[in-house]
């Protein structure tokens, strides 16, 4: 027979089929771990019997109820007394313990054989003899003799632990009923206890319950007694209230004759002075008006008088620049013509494909000195007295150029080239710069008529100002006039107050007779109408006072309204001229690419020396050239920046026009030269340009890729002076 596997064992083959069958594991486990506990306290340690421990299972042991009873062990002798047969019992010491429990199942070996025991029946426990006594088993073994010593043995040592147990179990059960005695003692005295505080609780509530009745007998009584006083002492202020009210009614009637009286005057008083106060303001209105009017008429003939001298500052500057325009477009023709001419001996000369390409730039150069004519026709045609000192002009430097032409032409054909390319780059930046003028011209027209119109804006809000403090002074006025009247008021109640007073006093002489209940309520009237006077007073200053906060309020919110639309105006006054200074700067800039491309497509057989590739130019704040769009940026957020519109402050107050400066950066950031290409009017203003760039040197230097291709860069900028100093 194989033997059985142990319970680890066991367990681990249940862990491993859970892999397989994981629906059953929990199932398995719940067996197993009951099996094993079940073993484990199957298991008896300390028995009588000799060797390893071994498996005692419940349907082995009897379990039946034992009485308390205490054993005495004495020798193996007959009984003395009828024994009682008790039935065969197999005692556990003769098993044989097995190491194995299922063999021990399986295999038990031969018991021997069945002994009889005799008990003595327990005899009445006494007070003498203590607990009761057990008889000693006596059993008739069956066995040999020579096999009845270790079985007594083992039946003494039982007995023995029998009887340790049985005193131990007394002993605790005498622990109990003395544990129950003073359970029950504790219990008593507890019950006691509360049965004593019950009654003292009902006595004290009794007592409680008597003293409130007598209190309230007493608060009753006090009631009553308190009532009754009431109802006399009611009785007798109903009584006196009667009499005052009659006095006070006759008090009243004196009064309102008196008060109608005092009235008629105030009113007469007020009518007289009202007239006097509105004569006053009628007569400073007529003054302010007139003030008004005068400084008005002031202002717009200075308006007028300084328009005038900008439209003959304008015109003058018109006139003079379309008559450079003018000997300017001469000299060009007049070179022009020459260089056709010297083109034309040189396509004789040269092959017929030079001659044709010759031919085509004379055409090109025809086609635009037509254009450029048209224009010029345009701009001769704005004013017909500049038109007529324009062509004779013309015609003067027309001869001129013709005979500088010929002389130029037979003394200078061998520099005829260098001569063409130095000319048409005078020409490009000639005409550059008149484009520019022409711009700036048209910027300055724009940027006069916005502050044209910021002046108009200014004067009208310097006019709602005005407005807004006459009608603060006028408020201020019509207040302190409403105060005065209500202290004229108050002073006339207070004089009627002591006139009343004194009549009082006076019929108080007279009526000398009178009881003191009538003084004292004459008093009580006087004070009475103090009182109300006193309260009025307050009354009409804490009207008056609500009146100028109200005033005072809606003068706040005027001028946070007016403050608020100011702003609002110079804020979108700022982004137009903003976007036009973008817009005249984006024409220009395409402009000068057209022309950039014109000459480049005029001259292309030009040597690379004579052009000008090292100095990059930036007109305005649009430019393809990102690389000197972001340069110029940068350097004109230096100079707005770095606090400069210090040094121009109290300057710029003067009117002057935005100048037009053009500054020319070299690479490591130091400055090469200052043109005006526009002056300010004012030379302290170009002073202070000059002084202002000149003092944030050194700029940055070109940056690696900027350096690659220009060693000076001239940046054109509007300066505009506001709060601070801006670059457009």
């Amino acid at each position: 027979m194989s033997a059985p596997a142990d319970p680890i064992s066991i367990e681990n083959q249940w862990l491993r089929q859970r892999r397989y069958r994981p629906n059953a594991g929990l199932l398995r486990a719940v067996l197993g771990s009951l099996l094993v506990h079940a073993l484990l306290l199957s298991l008896r340690f300390g028995g009588a019997q000799h060797g390893l421990p071994g498996l005692v299972f419940p349907w082995q042991e009897r379990r039946g109820a034992v009485p308390d009873l205490r054993v005495v062990l004495q020798a193996a002798a007959p009984p003395a007394a009828a024994p009682v047969a008790t039935e065969p019992v197999t005692p556990p010491a003769a098993v044989p313990r097995k190491a194995n429990p299922a063999q021990s199942s399986a295999a038990p070996p031969p018991s021997p054989a069945p002994t009889q025991a005799r008990v003595a029946p327990a005899a009445p426990p006494s007070s003498a003899d203590g607990p009761p006594r057990v008889a000693p088993l006596a059993p008739e073994l069956a066995a040999s003799p020579s096999d009845a010593a270790g079985p007594q043995v083992r039946r003494q040592a039982a007995a023995a632990r029998a009887e340790a147990r049985a005193r131990a179990a007394q002993a605790r059960a005498g622990q109990r009923d003395d544990a129950r005695r003073q359970a029950a003692q504790r219990a008593q005295a507890q019950r006691e206890r509360s049965r004593q505080a019950t009654l003292d609780a009902a006595r004290a509530q009794a007592a409680r319950a008597e003293a409130d009745r007598a209190d309230a007998e007493r608060q009753a009584a006090l009631q009553q007694q308190s009532a009754q006083r009431e109802a006399a002492q009611r009785q007798a202020a109903r009584a006196q209230a009667a009499e005052r009210e009659a006095e006070r009614l006759d008090i009243l009637q004196r009064q309102a004759a008196d008060e109608a009286a005092t009235v008629a005057l105030s009113a007469q008083r007020e009518a007289a002075r009202q007239q006097a106060a509105q004569a006053e303001a009628a007569r400073r209105e007529a003054e302010r008006q007139a003030a008004e009017q005068q400084a008005a008429a002031q202002q717009q003939a200075e308006r007028q008088e300084a328009d005038r001298a900008q439209a003959a500052r304008i015109e003058a500057e018109q006139r003079a620049a379309a008559q450079q325009d003018a000997v300017r477009e001469t000299a060009l023709k007049a070179e022009q013509e020459r260089r056709e001419a010297e083109r034309n001996e040189a396509a004789r000369q040269a092959a017929a494909q030079e001659a044709a390409a010759q031919d085509a730039a004379a055409q090109q150069a025809l086609a635009r000195e037509h254009d450029a004519w048209q224009a010029a026709a345009r701009t001769l045609a704005a004013t017909e007295q500049a038109a007529r000192e324009q062509a004779a002009l013309e015609q003067a430097a027309r001869e001129d150029a013709e005979r500088t032409a010929a002389a130029r032409q037979q003394a200078a054909q061998q520099e005829a080239a260098r001569q063409e390319a130095q000319q048409a780059d005078a020409a490009r930046q000639e005409a550059a710069r008149q484009e520019a003028a022409r711009q700036e011209a048209a910027r300055a027209e724009i940027r006069r008529q916005a502050e044209a119109r910021e002046l108009a804006s200014r004067q009208e809000a310097a006019r709602a100002e005005a407005a807004r403090q006459e009608n603060e002074r006028a408020e201020a006025s019509r207040q302190e006039a409403a105060r005065q009247a209500a202290e004229r008021q108050a002073a006339d109640r207070q004089d009627a107050a002591r006139q009343e007073a004194a009549r009082a006093e006076a019929a108080r002489q007279a009526a000398a007779q009178q009881a003191a209940a009538e003084e004292a309520a004459r008093r009580a009237a006087a004070q009475d109408a103090a009182a109300r006077a006193a309260a009025e007073q307050r009354a009409s200053t804490a009207q008056a006072a609500a009146a100028a906060r109200d005033a005072e309020q809606r003068q706040a919110d005027q001028r946070d309204a007016q403050a608020q639309a100011a702003r609002a105006h110079e804020a979108l006054r700022e982004e137009r001229l903003r976007a036009i200074g973008r817009q005249l700067n984006a024409e220009a800039d395409q402009r000068a690419e057209a022309e950039a491309e014109a000459a480049a497509r005029a001259s292309p057989d030009l040597p690379s020396s004579w052009s000008n590739a090292r100095r990059g130019r930036i007109l305005g704040r649009g430019d393809p050239n990102e690389r000197l769009r972001l340069y110029a940026e940068t350097w004109s957020r230096k100079i707005e920046l770095n606090m400069t519109f210090d040094e121009v402050r109290e300057t710029v107050r003067q009117p002057h026009q935005p100048p037009i400066v053009t500054v020319a950066v070299r690479r490591d950031g130091s400055v090469e030269s200052i043109t005006f290409v526009r002056s300010s009017g004012v030379p302290a203003i170009d002073e202070a340009v000059r002084r202002i760039v000149q003092g944030q040197a050194h700029y940055p230097a070109f940056p690696p890729d900027l350096a690659r291709d220009f060693d000076v860069v001239e940046i054109r900028r509007t300066w505009h002076f506001d709060m601070a100093v801006r670059l457009y």
